[in-house]
């Protein structure tokens, strides 16, 4: 893979990461917030894939690896907010994260 299109692959990785991060940052919707962090998940295994495609020898298999590692625990990241969301919800009737707050210790 040339330089310039491992550049490009790298770029849309880090876009779909920092708009993943503002997302989380600023959002106070539970959901929101879960689903940003899915989209940094994949910013990141978009940069794993690229890399992985460049040296194109055993770190290709190694890039691959870590994207299935990464979409495992991004499901199982993904059925434990699922129950937390619904749980927060039926006890506060909100998706407001700060409704969280008084479980701190």
């Amino acid at each position: 893979m040339p330089e310039l299109m491992l550049q490009k692959y790298l770029a849309v990785g880090a876009i779909l990461f920092v708009i993943g991060l503002i997302g989380f940052v600023s959002r106070r919707n539970l959901i929101i917030m879960f689903l940003c962090t899915e989209l940094m998940f994949q910013g990141v295994a978009i940069n794993f894939i690229a890399f992985g495609r460049h040296w194109m020898g055993s770190a290709f298999f190694h890039g691959q690896a870590f994207v299935v590692f990464i979409l495992v625990i991004a499901a199982a990241e993904a059925s434990l907010a699922l129950g937390l969301v619904v749980l927060l919800y039926r006890k506060r009737s909100t998706l407001d994260a700060d409704a969280w707050s008084e479980l701190k210790g």
